[in-house]
């Protein structure tokens, strides 16, 4: 079965559990993968049947299921039957707008997070939703699209000598969770250059609308990333509390660098976020000043043409008994007294360093 719906609202008035997915269709059809390793064998392939992950349940090998794009609900409710997964879990498996979240179930640990990268020039969100389900020696991974994004874990396996074939399912659910986290920090390596091109830029030339529209554009893009980030801390918190036998004594160790990756990212957001207020404040100081130019500039004209103004005025008027309109030279002293007068005021403004 296949139902997608855009955003969270439109399930209004659905009962609780119920399995439609929510978010863009990336893609019409679900890719299954799988790779099944131990310390001395490996397995990996496409499969188009979820019977056939079904077969290495309860086997003493780890197996690494991935289903690539959400649409197809029928698979999640398959994978949720065949290892009673609650309702409610794969209802938030299905809605790509979930908050990053770690829940400690009887048999199974529930994890769902955010992947976010920007390799585009101008600096431009985009965001995966992945969800894991992490059982004894199974690791179920659920992705909207279909990339390369673990192909680094599965040739790890595969190059692997000895440690990671050796370890468990948690482990490998570390270093899915490691993968993720690390990517973040390309991500920041992406806005910081996208600032401090904008920051150059405000710098070094006038402000424009367009710098404007950038600043207000890169303060949306960080909310939406300390929005998916933020949550990251309390579910590292979380599973470093978790005290399933479902992760093991020596992955708690990983699992606090994970922590600490997160803890740097989350600072450096805010400290982005503190550079983007400090170059809207710069923005505006340069437009005010900028207009604080142009006001003097008018205010130093206009202060010269008072008096000119004055005595076009006086000699404008229409009264019989002027004297100075019956002398010779009334008429060129007037233009002298215009020329002198401004000649003497821009020496005075240009002597107070007003111009």
């Amino acid at each position: 079965m296949t139902e997608t719906l855009n955003t969270p609202s439109e399930k209004a008035g659905l009962p609780p559990g119920s399995l439609v997915h929510i978010g863009d269709e990336l893609h019409t059809s679900s890719k299954m993968s799988l790779l099944d390793y131990n310390q001395g064998n490996i397995e990996e392939k496409e499969i188009y049947d979820i019977q056939e992950a079904l077969k290495h349940k309860g086997s003493e090998t780890v197996t690494w299921l991935t289903i690539e794009g959400l649409a197809d609900v029928s698979i999640v409710e398959a994978i949720g039957a065949a290892f009673d997964i609650h309702q409610l879990v794969l209802e938030d498996i299905l809605n790509t707008h979930q908050r990053a979240k770690f829940e400690e179930h009887d048999d199974y640990l529930f994890i769902v997070l955010k992947y976010l990268e920007s390799d585009t020039e101008p600096f431009e969100l985009n965001y995966e939703q992945i969800s894991l389900l992490v059982m004894e020696n199974f690791v179920i991974v659920f992705k909207e699209k279909q990339d390369e994004l673990f192909k680094p874990i599965s040739q790890r396996i595969k190059n692997s000598k000895g440690r990671f074939r050796t370890l468990g399912s948690d482990y490998l659910a570390y270093t899915i969770l490691d993968t993720i986290v690390d990517q973040y920090f390309t991500l920041i390596d992406c806005l910081d250059d996208a600032i401090n091109n904008l920051e150059e830029e405000l710098l070094d030339y006038e402000p424009t609308e367009a710098m404007l529209h950038t600043i207000h554009k890169l303060k949306r893009e960080i909310i939406h990333i300390r929005r998916h980030i933020a949550p990251l801390r309390e579910l590292m918190s979380g599973m470093l509390r978790c005290d399933s036998e479902l992760i093991h004594e020596k992955t708690y160790i990983y699992l606090k660098d994970v922590m600490d990756h997160v803890m740097r990212i989350i600072e450096s957001v805010e400290s982005h976020r503190e550079i983007l207020s400090g170059l809207l404040e710069i923005y505006m100081t340069s437009v005010s000043n900028k207009m604080n130019e142009v006001m003097k500039v008018l205010t130093v004209f206009a202060s010269i043409f008072i008096p000119l103004t004055f005595m076009a005025g006086v000699y404008g008027m229409n009264f019989e008994y002027m004297p100075e309109l019956k002398w010779k030279w009334a008429y060129p002293t007037i233009w002298g007294t215009f020329i002198i007068v401004p000649a003497v005021l821009v020496t005075y403004f240009k002597k107070k360093n007003w111009l």
